[in-house]
């Protein structure tokens, strides 16, 4: 799927946000400046977080509270080289009912239910950070 602007790459996030009911763990892969936070963006508007939704980078994790029951997890483990206790926390936050959403997931790998939701964003040109072409599966 091509996504041409980092508007229909929120629109698809909103998409994704509209479709999830809790429980749920997206693995988000893809280069800095893909657009992984763009589609979180969409995720939060259409579990219609006010509060703007920030990069993880430097925090590891940031959670927004949604006016529909739920929570948003945002983590990004591209400062982390290894779990440590963020293993167990990712393990608690994926059984909540919780929307899980986790940027470079290579140090968390093993705490990640098996059953989540892969989407891989390539960048297309270098201009644009949310231009992709973005597939998804179910990792098994």
């Amino acid at each position: 799927m091509n996504i041409s602007s980092e508007e229909k790459m929120r629109e698809l996030g909103a998409a994704i946000g509209r479709s999830v009911s809790g429980g749920e763990v997206l693995e988000l892969v893809g280069d800095i400046g893909a657009g992984k936070t763009t589609l979180t963006k969409g995720i939060a508007q259409a579990l219609e977080i006010d509060e703007p939704v920030q990069s993880p980078t430097f925090t590891i994790s940031r959670v927004y509270d949604s006016p529909r029951g739920l929570s948003l997890a945002h983590y990004d483990f591209y400062r982390l080289g290894n779990a440590g206790i963020m293993s167990e926390e990712i393990r608690e936050v994926a059984a909540s009912n919780s929307v899980v959403v986790v940027e470079w997931a290579g140090a968390v790998d093993d705490a990640l239910p098996s059953d989540r939701l892969v989407i891989k964003i390539t960048a297309i040109s270098e201009e644009g950070a949310a231009c992709g072409i973005l597939s998804w599966r179910q990792k098994i």
